[in-house]
């Protein structure tokens, strides 16, 4: 027998000591549980005083790791093949056993693909003397000694919800990144326990992609809060352990050369995702060929003229981040060289901080998202306000920006392509963003709302409003107006406004073919 294998939740707590009620060993043929609770006239002879059943599970080194992990969020994973399911399931299983009259909950995003994994799993590995009885109607295991494991799902976003009420010492999800953040968020708040001794804490696997991929990179591989979290700042990296496997840590694929082969046979992306358990590339990304290497420079390196143009996008947000970016351009390509991302900003305060950002440039235009032109906090529109402050300091007056989202997502892609677009590497959100962004399942030349997008939004804009207004007339009708209303006079606005508008209808106005009939006795020609 070989060392005693503890999840994360008894070994947070004991010192490598077994709880008193469960002894759970790792043998070469599985783990035996032994466990004080378990109905020993079920299974066990007659003159066994004490209940002991071999669990068909040798875990691999990565697994043992998983399961050792004293972290209350656990992500266990990145590529394919590593037994990140079984892993996930085993460690219901010990919980279960560790604290009687113990509830834990498995979850899959549907239920067929709950009914191809964890359930399939138990069915076929978890002997039927282990437990008292499975509900196969509610997908409810209850176990000898009082605890129970539920298998659910949450189909759509407002599912999550039918666990209100409930209470989990252990939530396992497999495959993270299908699920939200809100949904995540949701289930953190039923993850709790009253048994006295007990350690609340959840685990999940994943590989990367999906449209959960952004917020999970952000918690687990680069250790920050992620975008939409509404208290970033009670954010604890500490609490959160990522522990990579790939498929050469499960023994049984890494000598499975047909395998091996599908794997190595995938595109790029999903062959760097599964194989290789990249979190910067991934089915379903759309800038997939982002590069920072590439893409990506030091700003002092850049060497800006002053006779280049410049100009700003910005995308409004309140509760959502407001994100904006200034945008130089040479003969060749384009330059972002600066961000501004904030939160909880009021729209005159976020144009102070784009005046005293902008100090000594020469800014030809200001692009807002054309949402902040309806919306008001006050008497004027959002965009009135930052226009106010703008106007007065010398910087010119916001105007719609172009919101053709797949014509900008396919211009942004393009320039990518082509090297006509690089990164100053001090605008970190939008470096970190664009790798994360999906296609929409829906709708796949756009890409899937999330949170988070906001740089994304904000850059779209600057690179695809300053190519419609280089080809002046095909620049949308709201831009074209405001462009023509300079001054900071309210009536004066007002005026400028209508000449612009009577302008556009005289340009637009339709062409007469009616035959040109001559005056009665004047000579043909």
């Amino acid at each position: 027998m070989s060392a005693t294998i503890q999840s994360g939740l008894e070994r947070w707590f004991n010192d490598g000591v077994p709880a008193a009620d469960c002894i759970v060993e790792d043998a070469a043929d599985g783990i035996t549980i032994a466990d004080a609770h378990l109905d020993p006239s079920a299974f066990a002879p007659a003159d066994d005083s004490s209940s002991r059943l071999v669990l068909p599970y040798t875990p691999f080194p990565r697994q043992r790791e998983f399961h050792r992990s004293p972290a209350k969020y656990r992500l266990f994973g990145g590529a394919a093949g590593p037994g990140k399911s079984k892993a996930l399931l085993m460690e219901a299983i010990l919980q279960a056993h560790e604290h009687a009259g113990a509830n834990s909950l498995l979850m899959r995003r549907t239920f067929p693909e709950l009914e191809a994994s964890l359930l399939l799993y138990f069915r076929r590995d978890v002997p039927r003397e282990l437990y008292r009885a499975f509900n196969d109607t509610k997908h409810v295991v209850s176990w000898w000694n009082g605890s129970t494991t539920r298998f659910g799902y949450s189909r759509s976003e407002n599912d999550i919800y039918q666990y209100q009420g409930a209470e989990y010492l252990f939530i396992g999800v497999d495959e993270l990144t299908l699920f939200t953040l809100k949904q995540w968020q949701f289930l953190t708040s039923r993850n709790r326990c009253p048994v006295p001794g007990a350690f609340a804490n959840m685990a999940a696997a994943s590989n990367p992609g999906n449209i959960g991929h952004a917020w999970v990179k952000s918690l687990w591989i680069d250790k920050q809060a992620a975008p939409g979290m509404e208290r970033p700042g009670e954010y604890d990296p500490e609490d959160y352990a990522f522990i990579p496997a790939r498929v050469w840590d499960n023994p049984i694929y890494a000598t499975d050369a047909n395998y091996l082969k599908t794997l190595h046979a995938l595109p790029e992306h999903l062959r760097r995702a599964f194989l290789d358990g990249d979190w910067d590339v991934f089915a379903g990304q759309y800038f997939s060929n982002f590069d920072p290497a590439r893409h990506v420079e030091r700003a002092e390196r850049i060497g800006f003229a002053d006779w280049w143009p410049r100009w700003i996008s910005m995308d409004w947000g309140f509760e959502h981040p407001a994100a904006v970016y200034w945008h130089s351009q040479d003969k060749t390509r384009t330059v972002t060289y600066r961000e501004f991302v904030r939160q909880h900003m009021s729209p005159r305060n976020l144009a102070h901080e784009i005046v005293e950002r902008s100090r000594s440039e020469r800014i030809s235009n200001v692009y807002l998202s054309p949402d902040a032109f309806a919306r008001r906090t006050d008497e004027s529109s959002i965009a009135e306000q930052i226009g106010d402050v703008l106007g007065a300091n010398g910087l010119p007056r916001p105007v719609p920006a172009d919101n053709d989202r797949v014509g900008g997502w396919l211009l942004m892609y393009q320039m990518l392509d082509a090297g006509e677009w690089t990164i100053t590497e001090n605008c970190a959100e939008l470096i970190r963003t664009l790798p994360s962004l999906v296609r929409d399942s829906a709708r796949v030349e756009d890409i899937e709302k999330m949170d988070g997008d906001d740089a994304a939004d904000a850059a779209r804009y600057g690179l695809k409003s300053r190519m419609r207004s280089q080809t002046g007339a095909n620049a949308p009708f709201d831009q074209r107006i405001a462009a023509r209303v300079t001054s900071n006079d309210p009536t004066i606005r007002a005026i400028q406004a209508r000449k612009a508008e009577l302008d556009e209808q005289r340009r637009s106005g339709p062409i007469s073919f009616a035959r040109h009939h001559p005056r009665p006795g004047a000579p043909l020609r």
